[in-house]
């Protein structure tokens, strides 16, 4: 009888009248009666008490972690420290001859490439030459383009703030407000582009009347298919924004993350600096040799034979590193917001990234690696895919290969989705977690793919339609005090570039929360908790799982 009080007690949580107004996850858990699985819980009666009590033990593991999957972390270094062996040995070894290859010339009589002298006076006078290239309209674009930069960097900070703040507080007035601009952007930018480049006579030369009619009728179908989108999904807007605003709680709540995630993103970069340098050198291993072209001989570089395998070292070095640094970043965010979320009377837990950091560069530093190889690999496969079919390979075998590459990918993207953030909470290997998270979300009525994926494009809506108008703002601005003319444009898109690259990193940061808070949730559902209600009044109205589902006990 242990074995049904036990499922029974999970239930209570949710144990509510049903009404066709409730959402569906408010309904009790099935319960199987006992007459009908009698004789299944007299023969798995043991196995099924210890699969729940292991199942009621997922939580956050505050306590020392064991390190898992170690030979992958050993490989990555592996890969590192060769990649930068031989970028050291290609510096100490490189030919300084390559950059004067043109210097050099076939001597018949020793049947070798050797180096005429230079003119000093002709190279000074071509550096000169160069030193003095450009013009002041040029010098004043540069000069405005990097004044804009700078300050729209500068503000971008503030404006990260204030959408925060926003989400937060007014998340239902952002979205709203935001919505018609998701129409009106495109609309109002195709009709401009359209009647300016018919009253531009260079413009309206080089593409004729039909051919405008033709991309505006095209852009004006993509718009269609958008608000045919949203038409289609507006049943889950109100959901969406709830679930946008408990994630924007939580971010507000862990402020440091908007300080530790750009400092992996830099620490990343200055990984990538020495390893382009390692690049660049090289191409300098070789020598110069005489080769014959059509009876004449002329001198040419000839490589060494290692270069190209280091080249393909280096390349998939970065590949794998860029990675691991997205799975490290999903990691400590994942291991801090869990801290929060699973905190008692609502105390922020103190040093919580510090410990996530700990343990992504620790215990779990073999599970991030292995998480970042295996997407890697999925990137690599799906652009082999992408590149085959716009090829145009045909033929039947080619046709189900592409089928197969592509549920593989799936598959993989299925088991991954959660991973990184279950590791995070419990610490186990990267197996372990892909196996226990769609078990978690299978055994609590959840889908294994985050079914509000409007939210990502929501999030997106919005950061697209804030820098559209601040780069408006900044054209209007440019065109009213400064001269440049039609180069005002060019740098507002630039501002709107960057703007859109900054907030897309807090996008980026709002969707890993987002991720993070829904398998807490499921771990809560799992062990019949509330540690934090405002995102059970939320996350209770997400649609359940349409697979059937196994009574827990069988």
């Amino acid at each position: 009888m242990a074995s049904i009080e036990e499922p029974n007690k999970s239930s209570n949580l949710y144990d509510t009248p049903s009404s066709p107004t409730q959402p569906l996850l408010s309904k009790p858990y099935p319960s199987p009666s006992i007459e009908e699985y009698q004789p299944q819980q007299q023969q798995f009666s043991h196995q099924s008490d210890s699969d729940h009590t292991q199942f009621l033990q997922i939580a956050y593991n505050y306590g020392p972690r064991p390190f898992k999957d170690l030979p992958f972390l050993i490989l990555f270094l592996l890969f590192s420290i060769c990649t930068i062996g031989f970028g050291i040995f290609s510096i100490a070894h490189h030919n300084s001859n390559f950059s004067s290859l043109s210097s050099f010339s076939y001597d018949p009589t020793s049947s070798s490439c050797v180096k005429n002298t230079l003119s000093k006076h002709g190279s000074f006078i071509d550096f000169y030459g160069f030193s003095n290239f450009g013009s002041s309209s040029s010098s004043s674009f540069v000069r405005g383009l990097i004044w804009v930069l700078v300050i729209t960097f500068i503000l971008s900070l503030p404006i990260v703030w204030g959408v925060l703040l926003l989400l937060k507080h007014y998340t239902k007035q952002l979205v709203y407000v935001s919505l018609p601009f998701f129409i009106v952007i495109p609309i109002a930018v195709n009709v401009y582009w359209f009647v300016a480049c018919t009253v531009k006579t260079s413009c309206s030369d080089a593409l004729p009347l039909a051919y405008r009619i033709l991309l505006l009728l095209f852009v004006f179908l993509v718009i269609g298919v958008v608000v045919w989108i949203f038409v289609l999904n507006w049943h889950r807007i109100e959901l969406t924004i709830n679930i946008i605003g408990v994630g924007s709680n939580a971010l507000s709540r862990n402020l440091g993350l908007f300080g530790v995630v750009p400092c992996l993103k830099l620490g990343l970069l200055a990984y990538y600096v020495p390893i382009v340098v390692f690049l660049v050198f090289a191409r300098y291993n070789g020598k110069i040799v005489p080769r014959e072209s059509k009876g004449d001989y002329h001198c040419a570089w000839k490589q060494d034979s290692w270069v190209g395998a280091y080249y393909a070292l280096a390349i998939l070095t970065m590949l794998w590193s860029a990675t691991v640094m997205l799975e490290l970043k999903a990691y400590v965010v994942s291991g801090t917001i869990a801290q929060w979320y699973f905190s008692k009377d609502d105390a922020t837990p103190k040093r919580k990234i510090r410990s996530a950091l700990r343990n992504a560069f620790g215990p779990s530093a073999g599970t991030i690696c292995f998480s970042g190889l295996i997407i890697c690999v999925v990137r690599l496969v799906r652009a082999a895919v992408d590149s085959a079919r716009q090829e145009n390979a045909t033929g039947i075998v080619n046709v189900v290969l592409r089928c197969c590459v592509n549920v593989f990918v799936a598959a993989v993207d299925f088991l991954n989705k959660f991973t990184i953030n279950f590791a995070a909470i419990t610490g186990e290997a990267y197996c372990t977690s892909a196996r226990m998270t769609y078990e978690l979300l299978k055994r609590n009525l959840l889908s294994a793919v985050f079914v509000e994926t409007i939210s990502t494009r929501l999030l997106a809506g919005i950061i697209f339609v804030l820098s559209a108008v601040y780069a408006v703002v900044v054209c209007a601005i440019l065109n009213g005090v400064t001269n440049l003319g039609v180069n005002s444009y060019y740098v507002s898109l630039l501002a709107w570039l960057l703007l859109i690259v900054v907030l897309g990193f807090f996008v980026h940061l709002l969707e890993d929360v987002i991720d993070t808070v829904y398998v807490c949730y499921a771990i809560d559902r799992d062990r019949a908790e509330v540690n934090k209600p405002e995102v059970h009044d939320v996350y209770v109205q997400l649609p359940i799982s349409r697979s059937t589902r196994t009574p827990l006990n069988v």
